[in-house]
């Protein structure tokens, strides 16, 4: 047998739900972002035209993507690690500082990159290139987990000197996730697993910032989270039909981040528990599709990447609702194809095309020789 492009398939499953959530996004991030953006940009538009600009290079990415043989993202596997790692190290050096932190590259007249955003997909397939070609080394420490271990702790190493907790605690699960797919030694596994669970929570009560909110989400602290009290109320507010388009009173400066990180809060609000349900679905349909995309990839490669998709796509929606929903101490997590920005959309939007390319070389098109 023998697998051939499908030229003409396209996976509805998951292309209809993306497309429908980052055409949703314009109107979201316009009614979260119009009181902040009349106040500090300039007028109410203001990050509404940069979000449909984002969205138009982001389904640009989608499409090249798509028709870009996903085989070779395997060659390119090494120079994507390098330039990924190395613009972590350049965000240190040179990076804009904002909120306390190091997380961004000016490039110029280019809007503001992020490059933890690429560190995510960069990991992905730098891993799922790994795993396909170490197989028979998969049980030994040198050659089977000493290379995994050695690029997720040089990435979480540098997001934490940013610091940026949050996504150095996602990405080392989404890469521990896919050394246990790709059946490491359990061993060594599970006790870097142990380790690296005492040094995050040692990380997280060594900054009095992160120790507070901790503290406050485990009961302990008499002090209170705002962004999580104000998207509770958000949530509130909103019911079952929400309030209507445009009528959120937590996005008039009492939300902080109403248009990014928290915009999950505001179409609660806005749309009730049917919007919200209406995403939860969208992404339950793109995760259920991506694992049989994975399942049915015609090699290990196409496997550990669609795989490793589903695993970013899984973590950030469910860490973004779970923060929102006060399940998880408050920390910056953007909710995928919906929250305002640039890189982000972008990345995602790339990973998307590179599964819908895998989509179209699964098993069920295989042709007799």
């Amino acid at each position: 047998m023998k697998t051939k492009l499908n030229k003409t398939h396209i996976d509805w499953f998951i292309l209809l739900p993306v497309i429908a959530m980052l055409m949703a996004s314009v109107v979201f991030v316009y009614s979260a972002s119009a009181p902040v953006a009349a106040l500090k940009y300039g007028g109410p538009s203001a990050l509404f035209i940069k979000q449909i600009i984002m969205i138009l290079v982001a389904i640009a990415v989608m499409i090249f993507c798509s028709k870009f043989n996903y085989h070779n993202w395997e060659k390119l596997a090494k120079p994507i690690m390098y330039i990924a790692v190395g613009l972590l190290i350049a965000v240190l050096a040179v990076g804009t500082e904002y909120n306390g932190g190091k997380r961004w590259l000016s490039l110029g007249p280019l809007p503001e990159f992020q490059p933890v955003e690429l560190v995510k997909l960069a990991l992905v397939i730098f891993f799922a290139s790994m795993l396909t070609k170490r197989q028979e080394y998969i049980n030994s420490f040198e050659k089977g987990f000493l290379p995994f271990i050695f690029w997720l702790l040089a990435i979480c190493i540098l997001l934490y000197m940013q610091p940026n907790f949050s996504n150095m605690a996602i990405i080392f699960i989404i890469g521990m996730c896919l050394m246990f797919i790709g059946k490491v030694n359990k061993k060594y596994f599970f006790i870097t697993l142990i380790i690296g669970i005492i040094c995050g929570g040692f990380s997280l009560m060594l900054a009095p910032y992160r120790a507070k909110r901790v503290l406050s989400y485990l009961g302990i602290s008499d002090s209170i989270e705002w962004q999580s009290e104000q998207a509770l109320i958000a949530l509130g507010n909103g019911g079952i039909m929400g309030v209507g388009i445009g009528q959120s009173k937590q996005s008039h400066s009492f939300l902080p981040e109403s248009y990014a990180d928290f915009i999950f809060s505001i179409i609660g609000e806005e749309y009730g528990f049917i919007g919200l349900l209406l995403i939860i679905l969208a992404f339950v349909c793109i995760i259920w599709r991506g694992l049989k995309v994975a399942f049915k990839a015609p090699d290990s490669f196409g496997f550990y990447l669609s795989i490793g998709i589903v695993l970013i796509l899984s973590a950030y929606f469910l860490a973004n609702a779970a923060i929102n929903l006060g399940l998880m101490p408050t920390t910056g997590v953007p909710l995928p194809f919906i929250s305002y920005g640039g890189t982000a959309l972008i990345m995602y939007s790339a990973a998307i095309g590179i599964l819908l390319n895998i989509s179209k070389q699964a098993n069920y098109f295989q042709i007799p020789n």
